[in-house]
């Protein structure tokens, strides 16, 4: 399986410079095999990771699943 670091705060400065959501980034990279996605801060540590699944089929399932669990959280907070 490919690894792919990235820097979180960057990246995610990037998409919002751009006006781009984070999955459709993620669904231009599937080719066929997965790939596991670290997210790194400013000091290379380890943030979290994502296995980039081989089909977009399994993408748009995780992006409904973050999108619930997200919702999730949020509504803990109120």
């Amino acid at each position: 399986m490919q690894r792919i670091e990235i820097k979180a705060e960057q990246f995610f400065e990037l998409l919002r410079l751009k006006d781009t959501p984070m999955w459709e980034i993620f669904a231009q990279m599937i080719d066929g095999n997965e790939k596991e996605i670290i997210f790194l801060d400013h000091e290379d540590k380890v943030l979290f990771n994502y296995i980039l699944p081989a089909d977009k089929e399994k993408l748009e399932e995780d992006r409904k699943e973050f999108s619930k669990q997200f919702s999730d959280k949020l509504a803990n907070f109120n």
